[in-house]
């Protein structure tokens, strides 16, 4: 029961971060691109997490045979997630990004059959069927331009590696320091991403990342959302099952929707609502599904 408590805690308390973080991003990424962006927002969490590492005296060991994992959890959930993530927000609204992605407890749900053999019931494929009507709903609204229709294709795609990533998290042993193993996933993002990112560099206005804006929302994205969130995220994933600790993505779409309106003026239409309504309900049969 303290560990059910305490994870549901943590799955919160990340889900709520990464909803403030679409608003964060829809204005860092106006003067830093998606893929530079997710490459500086990774050095400043590699520096916080070691930091936090050493002071704590974490064991920095990992078995061989959790290399490959790990690597799979950097470059699917750390890179390709991210990516696609803050993408898609840039090209659409901070509530699109918080909205589309809340679909990934649903899709958690297949991959924790196929990796993990959790039962997959009626209610879950129900779950799944009406997140995926909600996202298409959502992606494919007539009045939407090109731009934003293309942000809802990156962030089903940031939805759906974000999922598979949070189910092969829960194959690591449960010993193992979440710090140690945020540390090196991002790590093995950061090696990833740098060939593409370096050539690019030039690009940057670097004088434009003196306004306290962007480099308070660099901050933000490196030590709170990435560091901080990823933490919360991996550690509560541990104490929970797959299928059921995603649930608290609940959490993500509502935080970033409200200051998604309070801060960037962001309108919301009925379509949206519509979409956004069948997500929520496709994940409140996870929630009530019993095991």
């Amino acid at each position: 029961m303290k560990n059910t408590l305490l994870g549901s805690i943590y799955l919160t308390l990340a889900a709520s971060i990464w909803g403030g973080m679409y608003v964060v991003v829809k204005v860092v990424v106006a003067v830093i691109p998606p893929l530079e962006l997710v490459w500086m927002r990774y050095l400043v969490a590699i520096a916080a997490l070691l930091i936090i590492g050493f002071m704590t005296r974490q064991k920095w060991r990992i078995e061989k045979r959790y290399f490959l994992l790990i690597i799979a959890i950097g470059v699917i959930g750390n890179a390709i997630s991210i990516v696609a993530q803050e993408t898609g927000t840039m090209l659409s609204t901070a509530q699109m990004g918080a909205i589309i992605t809340s679909s990934t407890p649903a899709f958690m749900v297949i991959f924790a059959r196929l990796l993990l053999k959790e039962p997959l019931t009626v209610k879950k494929s129900l779950s799944v069927c009406l997140a995926t009507i909600g996202v298409l709903l959502i992606v494919g609204i007539g009045e939407m331009d090109l731009s934003s229709k293309l942000g809802g294709v990156a962030l089903l795609i940031a939805a759906l590696t974000w999922a598979l990533m949070s189910v092969l998290v829960k194959r690591l042993p449960s010993d193992y320091s979440q710090i140690v193993v945020t540390t090196y996933s991002i790590l093995v993002a950061l090696i990833v991403l740098t060939p593409f990112v370096l050539p690019r560099l030039h690009a940057i206005k670097f004088s434009e990342l003196t306004h306290p804006a962007i480099w308070g929302g660099l901050l933000y994205l490196g030590i709170v959302s990435t560091a901080g969130g990823f933490l919360l995220w991996n550690r509560g994933l541990q104490m929970l099952n797959a299928s059921s600790g995603g649930i608290f993505f609940f959490f993500q779409p509502v935080v970033g929707t409200l200051l998604g309106w309070l801060i960037l003026g962001e309108k919301i239409g009925v379509t949206f609502w519509i979409g956004s309504i069948l997500i929520l309900t496709g994940v409140f049969f996870t929630l009530i599904e019993k095991k």
